[in-house]
């Protein structure tokens, strides 16, 4: 059975555009604002986000990469040790609002991780959570503050998330689990 194509590059066009309108309306403050992409494709999101809201605003967010490898609660459960890379935050985070952008919200562990590798990094005056897709599946209390598409999905599913800057290709996908491993 062939993916589900969710969302094309112009959806995710109109989408990021979107998010990037509703960050604006609900911080009225844009230069209290820093973005932080989370490894690997909520990065270019929270550049792309920047880039909008500086043309509709002419307000030049910082945007920073998190690393949030060594905060995951199924370290013990792997057999593989994560490979850390560099987090790269450009200013302090003390008493900013930080928005910390991924590509897909599912259980929320990797979003309660990323929370606990900020709080080691300063105390912001609000963390919130940014996601091109919300799919639904939580097992810790943790809601997405800004969502591009929110797409229900089976636990045997798993959606894709492809993004030009490291797949060359803008393409969010549904597959069923035993062939989404197939085109990794």
């Amino acid at each position: 059975m062939e993916p589900i194509i969710i969302l094309n590059r112009e959806d995710i066009r109109r989408t990021l555009g979107r998010m990037a309108h509703e960050i604006i309306e609900t911080n009225k403050n844009l230069s209290k604002i820093i973005m932080i992409g989370m490894r690997t494709r909520g990065v270019p999101l929270a550049n792309r986000l920047a880039a909008y809201i500086k043309a509709y605003e002419e307000a030049r967010i910082p945007v920073g990469v998190l690393d949030f490898s060594l905060y995951r609660d199924d370290l013990g459960s792997r057999d593989l040790q994560p490979a850390v890379k560099s987090t790269s935050i450009p200013s302090g985070i003390d008493g900013k609002v930080v928005i910390l952008v991924d590509d897909v919200l599912f259980t929320g562990r990797s979003a309660r991780a990323a929370m606990d590798a900020l709080i080691d990094l300063g105390r912001p005056s609000a963390i919130k959570l940014a996601v091109l897709v919300d799919r639904g599946h939580r097992e810790l209390p943790i809601r997405a503050d800004y969502v591009g598409k929110n797409i229900p999905s089976s636990k045997d599913e798993e959606v894709q998330v492809k993004l030009s800057e490291t797949d060359n290709l803008d393409e969010v996908s549904i597959y069923k689990n035993s062939e989404a491993g197939k085109c990794l």
